[in-house]
Formats: structure tokens, sequence, C-alpha cells
């Protein structure tokens, strides 16, 4: 036996001097050095770098390309921090520079000083936000953050939790409104219920769809509802299916707009779909995770007049207002509980009833999750280093810049615009010249699908812009320019328009 803890001793020895020198542990002299030299580097290249208007956007690879550019392969040693230093810098090298002013691809941006920050300081300290108990400080940014975000909306008593993304804050909302016209729902399930109904605009985001099949709704169940040219629901047309449903015998039950579409960045008609949904006694959700943003513009927050009335809305700060990826809230306007009721599961181990102190400070039980990121840190963070004031002088540089680009591109030949926007989503073709004056042709539109996808390969491959593309109905690609970037200016905008004409001019389809 004695023999027997010796041995044991001699191996835990041998274990613990193992972890001390290998298995990434490192002494506070080696990590010092190791993070001097990681924020270094994300100071020069994940900061200044990315802004750098003289760099690429991307140095593009095909993906069995950059396979050979990458050690991906994970293996049973550790390797030393040079090493990791090196992948780091890969890191940067071939990612896509979303900081890049001539970054207009996606509907999110570069980072913001004072988001990373906040950001940075929250995962320092690996925190959860579900109690009070492990997360003080940021159970209580959280609460705050929800209250202002709801009195942006006009609510005046609000609940919400932030998640991760729009699309799950879109997934609240059908759950709640669901639980709200059917309490046993949470129970029982759907198993004995009449076809349950959602209705929403045709070009809504694809979250609608996925969360009617996520929830049990069925995709079947999400009905679309016709948008005009511009994008816009069509209310008479939400009025005639929800009577339609109801003298059916189905259960109407959730109306979601949209407040800035994906592609056009529309906003509905938000004032007359209230009226709707009170008549049929129908939940009113507006996806205003895109557009949200401009209800901190006294210019623009027009665009969401009757928002006040609606039962919640989706709101992603990471969007218009330029907060780290992901920042995402559901809001519920004055509906008490039911949030916490339709979410909660009790469990005893976590959200005990006699702790020492106000346990309704233990906001994560109203969560689909229970480990949850700090996302509402670095909004928090920004709203603080700004206010109010900076974020409407941020928010109309973007709805400027949309607007000088807009009336530009209508004096340049070659240039067609699809619509006049209304978010900062500019939708437009480029025509080149072998196709100008030869719109009348038959194959005319089969041809001018072809040239967005082909300036958009030159425009990666040389990493200089990067702006998508898509086709909408029956009208064949066209690019979608999102203005995102807080520090955009004219010139940014004609050098888009003289780069998009200079690849495009020699085409031929």
């Amino acid at each position: 036996m004695a023999d027997l803890s010796k041995s044991q001793a001699n191996n835990s020895s041998s274990h613990n001097g193992d972890i001390q020198g290998k298995f990434g542990s490192l002494n506070l002299e080696e990590q010092e050095a190791f993070w001097k030299e990681t924020f270094d580097l994300i100071w020069k290249e994940g900061i200044v770098g990315a802004q750098d208007e003289a760099r690429k956007v991307v140095e593009f690879k095909q993906p069995d390309e950059l396979k050979e550019c990458l050690d991906l392969s994970l293996k049973r040693d550790g390797e030393d921090t040079d090493s990791i230093i090196k992948y780091f810098r890969l890191a940067y090298k071939y990612s896509v520079k979303t900081a890049h002013p001539y970054f207009f691809n996606q509907l999110y941006g570069p980072q913001d000083t004072f988001g990373l920050s906040g950001q940075m300081v929250a995962d320092s300290l690996n925190a959860s936000n579900y109690t009070f108990e492990v997360s003080p400080v940021f159970t209580l940014i959280e609460q705050e953050v929800l209250r202002k975000m709801g009195s942006v909306c006009g609510f005046k008593r609000s609940d919400g939790i932030f998640c991760p993304g729009g699309s799950i804050a879109n997934m609240y909302a059908m759950s709640v409104a669901r639980f709200s016209l059917q309490g046993d729902i949470k129970e029982r399930g759907m198993f004995s219920s009449k076809p349950m109904k959602i209705f929403t605009n045709e070009l809504c985001h694809f979250s609608i769809r996925k969360g009617a099949a996520f929830l049990g709704f069925g995709t079947d169940n999400a009905v679309m509802i016709k948008a005009d040219e511009s994008g816009k629901m069509v209310t008479s047309e939400l009025d005639r299916a929800i009577t339609n449903s109801k003298n059916k015998e189905e259960i109407p039950v959730i109306v979601i707009a949209t407040a800035g579409t994906t592609v056009l960045g529309a906003y509905d008609n938000l004032e007359e779909i209230s009226k709707i949904c009170k008549k049929h006694g129908v939940w009113f959700h507006v996806d205003a995770a895109w557009g949200g943003g401009a209800l901190l513009s006294k210019r623009h927050r027009y665009k969401l007049q009757g928002l006040e009335h609606v039962d919640s809305v989706t709101w992603c700060p990471h969007k218009l207002l330029g907060a780290p990826l992901q920042c995402s809230a559901i809001l519920l306007n004055d509906k008490g509980e039911t949030l916490t009721d339709c979410m909660s599961a009790k469990a005893a181990y976590l959200y005990q009833q006699d702790k020492y102190y106000d346990v309704t400070y233990d906001t994560g039980d109203k969560s689909l999750q229970c480990s949850r990121l700090v996302d509402a840190y670095k909004i928090w963070v920004m709203w603080k280093a700004k206010g109010d004031k900076g974020f409407e002088q941020e928010i109309d540089n973007k709805f400027y810049c949309t607007r000088y680009f807009t009336e530009e591109i209508k004096k340049r030949e070659g240039f067609l615009l699809l619509l006049e926007p209304e978010c900062t989503n500019v939708c437009f073709w480029y025509i080149p010249p072998c196709l100008r004056g030869h719109e009348n042709a038959p194959d005319y539109k089969q041809r001018l699908s072809k040239v967005a996808p082909m300036i958009k390969e030159k425009m990666v491959k040389e990493g200089t812009l990067m702006i998508t593309y898509q086709p909408h109905r029956d009208k064949p690609n066209f690019f979608r320019m999102v203005i995102i970037n807080s520090f955009l200016e004219e010139r940014h905008m004609d050098y888009v328009i003289d780069k998009i004409e200079e690849l495009g001019r020699d085409i031929h389809v």
C-alpha cells in the first residue's frame, strides 16, 4: 500500500510538472509578454490596418488554396506562443476587413472603438448573464439598456432580453405570442390545436420561416402577405388573409411586420398594420433588426411611426447602430411577466427563491438559454460615450451618404436605380456598354443577370470592394450596397461608382 501511495505521489508530481510546462499554462511574466504582443497585433492589424483604405478589403483565396495557407489541424501536443501569434497574423491576413471603408457587403460593418473595448472587458471577466449572483454589474446594465431601448421605441413599460441574433429574437416573439393566446400550450403542446397562423411580409427575413418550422407551427402556416413594388406589406391583403383564416376556424397568432427589409430596406406601414391587429385581436410584432436604428434620428424616426402600438419588437444594435457582433434584443411592450411566464423553467439549482438578495434581479429564467454572453455591455459603453446625439449624428451621416450615392448614380451613364432607398440599402444595376440600347432584346434580362456576379468576382479578387448582389422577383441580379460605416464621406461614394464602372465597362455578356 505504501509503494502504491509513493507511486501515486510521483505520478502526481510528474503530472503537475507537465501542466506547468505544457498545455498552454503560462506564468504571469509569460502571460504579460504574450498579451502585449497580442494587443499590439490587434491594434495594428485588427483596428488600424483594418480601416486602412490603401489595403485590400480581403486577400481572397479559394477554400482549397486557403487550407494550404493555414495549419488547420489540431494535434495532441500543444504549440508555443510564437506559433499562436503566427496563427493570429494569418487570421488577420486572410479575413475580410469589415472596418474597411469599401466593405458594403452585409448589414453590419466596422468595429466601434467603445463597443469593442466594452466587449473585451466583458469577455475578460468571462461572465454569464443569468443571475445577479454571478453577474451583478452586467445584470443591472442589461436592465438599463433594455429600459432605454424600450423608451426609444415609445414603450411606457417594457420587458425584454438580449439574445443571440435577430433570428432568435423573432422566434421569441412567435413563442410568446402563442403563449399569450393559449397559456397551456407550454405544457400540452400544439397536438390538439387548430392550425396556428403567422402573417408576415413576403419579403420578411428568412428567420420567420425557420422559426415556423423550429417552433412547430409549420412553414405552411406562415402566410406570406404580398408586398408592393417598394417592398411594403399590402395592408388590405393582410386584413383579407386574417379574415379568411378566421373564417376557416384557424387561429391567427401573430403578425410580423418589417422595419427595414433585408434587400430593399423597406419599412412596413406600422400604423395601418397596428389597426388591423387591434381589429382582429392578433399579437403585433415588428422585426426592426435592421432599420430600428433610425429611431435615434429626429430626421428618420418617422419611418417607424406607430411602433409605440406594437406588442413586441426585434432590434439589433449590431446593425445600424454599429455595435460589435452580436448585439440583439427582443422587447415587449407593457406585457408584465409574460416573457418570464412563457420561457421560465424555474431550475431550483440556479434560481433559488431564498437567496440573500432580491431574486427578481435573476433575469436569466426569461431567456431560452442558460449561459448567455454579456451583449448589453458593449452597447451600454457606446451609449455612455456617444449619447443619443452621437448615435443620431452617425445615423444621419449614413442616410446622407445613401442619398448622395443615389443622386450621383442617377447622373452617371450605365447606372440604373432599382428604387428610391428608404433605409441605407441602395439597389442598382450597372449596365455595361455591350448591353446599352438592347433593353428590348429577348435575352436582355438573362445577359444583365450575369453582369453583377462578374463585377463582384473582379472586385473581390482585386480586394478593392465588397458589395453583394441578388435577384428580386422578376428582376435580374442587381447590386445591393449597404451603407453602414459611420465614417464614410462623399469621396468614398465617388470611388465606388468609378471602380464599378472601371471593372464593368469591358464586360461582354
